[in-house]
């Protein structure tokens, strides 16, 4: 359809519209409007009013000086122009090959004359006029994908929306967009359901609210303005309803699909009907795909997203998790050093080019930065870190943001750690597996690994340690004398550089490194491991978990400093004791390998996990 076409089935449209408008305004709200007349051609019974709107608009239409086709309500299916009107069956007449250019009509039109007719009758401001201009297509049957034109007059207040396929999307001669909620909690939800329908009813219960209006195509255009965040029609909409509205939805930036999140390709004919979902964006509308499916993931219902700031691939990366969470009906919480961080390269007018240089350096995230949705409000969702009530919490970066965030959050929250780091130990996913592990979690294919933490006392002060704490001098050259004993027993006194106390979890960081056996997580026990000591026969100690390990300084004038996890660093004085006991408290990983300890020590520890990880730091 050329622009010049464009312009005569535009007019067309709004002389329909205008004529309709005033041939039905006399009628509204009388008794004389809501008398039946007869069955209209898709079954359904005919009033008075819709009569007269019809016949407007077959007379417009017919007296055109273009011949084109009608798909309407109450006639069904014509043939009309240049003062001719004749009864067909448009998909027999679009097989045709023996039309002339002049015989051949220019359009083909949808039109709802009045779409709630009861509303029309009872003189509820909730009726309209619908009306698609379509191509017509040579030597195939006409389907949704051939609409170019759409339009909906909304009698009651008088807006009109009006959309052109590619162009956009205009309420009242203003351009307008869909909402940005992306939560069914905060939906206002339009349509229609069906009785009995469990999922549907489920959606109605988890929206913020719900409209019922009896008219599709009103509440349609209302997604297209963000007046509504979603519709659906579970009985089947009539196609003639759904070809402008869908086009509207469209071009304003909405979504709308079939039940099953197939897209709306109907054809063009007076009894094809279609179950419609639309929705403002895509995050919402797979929610709703998901409960209307029973494809709900009901394990993991709130995650919260933790990330190393102070790389761009992994803000953008975190960016790119949440709007996944979002879309498979997932709650999200993020960060608030983590959220303030995309926002700020989100306002960057050189993002463009960031996340092209990212692109190009880190092919591992390559795909998923190349259709990256930053149009969230990451502080709407953003928490502290101690706030987050969420059943898995996803951390990007290597074991020490992990260590980080772990001793942030509420004790037992689950842990996946998504690798963004140099080595990356403790965490379960390298960055090119992340989505397939996550279409796993999502559906329940994981498990927790219990990992246990230290509980430190010293002087009335208590602190937690997943990993290990290490005791060391303040100065440096200079040796610490100990006393070590476990449940009350002196098992070692050593001169040395510091000592460690580590979990079977830290066996494989700091401890290792020292000289420390590498220790299953499954073992409940403890390690101690002096740092070089001056001492032939002081070697590690590996204990029992439920023991209590004492740590005291022997060398007067001389005070140590002891670092949980690396983060928290105290200071000890002679004689003072540090005691070292299980946390009554435990640390969950998600896991999505049975075979993750053995794997990891032969892949991380081999080349010290540099390998892999070079090109994208």
């Amino acid at each position: 359809m050329d622009a010049k076409d464009k312009k005569i089935a535009t007019d067309l449209a709004y002389e329909i519209i205008r004529e309709v408008s005033i041939a039905i305004r006399p009628y509204a709200g009388t008794p004389e409007a809501g008398e039946k007349v007869k069955m209209g051609a898709d079954g359904t019974p005919t009033s008075y009013i819709d009569i007269i709107a019809e016949d407007k608009v077959i007379n417009i239409l017919k007296n055109a000086p273009v011949l084109s086709y009608i798909i309407s309500e109450e006639v069904g299916e014509l043939k009309l122009g240049k003062g001719t009107k004749r009864s067909i069956n448009l998909s027999e007449e679009l097989k045709r090959d023996d039309l002339t250019e002049e015989e051949t009509p220019k359009f083909i039109f949808l039109v709802d004359p009045i779409d709630g007719t009861s509303n029309a009758i009872k003189e509820i401001p909730a009726y309209g006029i619908s009306i698609a201009v379509a191509n017509v297509p040579e030597g195939r049957l006409a389907t949704l994908n051939d609409v170019e034109l759409g339009f909906i007059s909304n009698f009651g207040n008088g807006n009109f929306f009006e959309a052109e396929k590619g162009k956009g999307c205009w309420l009242n001669n203003e351009r307008v967009h869909p909402s940005d909620v992306i939560n069914i909690s905060q939906m206002t939800l339009g349509g229609f359901t069906k009785s009995g329908t469990s999922s549907a009813s489920k959606l109605v219960d988890n929206a913020r609210r719900m409209r019922v209006l009896g008219s599709v195509v009103l509440e349609l255009s209302y997604v297209a303005s963000g007046r509504y965040d979603a519709f659906l029609d579970l009985r089947g909409s009539r196609i003639i309803d759904v070809a402008a509205s869908k086009l509207i939805v469209e071009e304003a930036g909405g979504i709308i699909t079939s039940k099953h999140g197939e897209k709306l390709n109907n054809k063009l004919s007076i009894y094809e009907k279609a179950i419609v979902v639309a929705a403002n964006n895509k995050i919402l509308h797979k929610q709703i795909i998901n409960i209307l499916n029973d494809n709900e993931a009901d394990i993991i219902g709130k995650v919260g997203i933790l990330s190393r700031v102070d790389q761009e691939k992994a803000i953008l990366f975190s960016a790119k998790l949440v709007e996944y969470f979002l879309t498979n009906g997932i709650e999200v919480v993020v960060e608030k050093r983590l959220a303030s961080k995309i926002e700020e390269l989100k306002q960057d007018p050189k993002i463009e080019k960031i996340i092209e240089k990212i692109i190009k350096k880190c092919p591992d995230i390559a795909e998923a930065l190349h259709d990256l949705n930053l149009n969230i409000d990451f502080m709407k969702i953003a928490k502290d870190t101690h706030e987050f009530e969420c059943d898995m919490a996803v951390v990007l970066g290597g074991d020490g943001t992990l260590l980080r965030a772990q001793a942030k959050l509420k004790e037992e929250t689950p842990l996946l750690g998504i690798n963004m780091g140099t080595v990356g130990f403790l965490t379960d996913v390298e960055v090119k597996e992340t989505f397939n592990a996550l279409n796993k979690i999502i559906k329940g294919d994981y498990y927790k690994e219990k990992r246990s933490k230290l509980m430190v006392s010293h002087e009335n002060h208590y602190f937690n340690a997943m990993n290990e704490v290490v005791i060391m001098t303040n100065k440096p050259a200079k040796m610490l004398h100990f006393e070590i004993q476990v449940d009350g027993e002196t098992i070692e006194e050593v001169r040395a550089d510091g000592l460690i106390i580590s979990t079977p979890s830290g066996s494989t960081a700091y401890a290792m490194s020292a000289g420390g056996p590498i220790v299953d997580p499954k073992l409940e026990g403890l390690i101690i491991i002096p740092i070089c000591p001056y001492k032939l026969g002081a070697r590690p100690f590996i204990v029992s978990d439920t023991s209590e390990i004492t740590v005291k300084l022997l060398k007067k004038g001389k005070s140590a400093v002891f670092v949980m996890d690396g983060q928290i660093n105290e200071e000890a004085d002679y004689l003072e004791e540090i005691k070292f006991k299980k946390a009554d408290k435990d640390v969950y990983f998600i896991r999505t390998s049975s075979k993750y300890f053995y794997e990891k020590v032969k892949d991380k520890l081999k080349e010290g996990g540099l390998k892999k990880q070079e090109g994208c730091l």
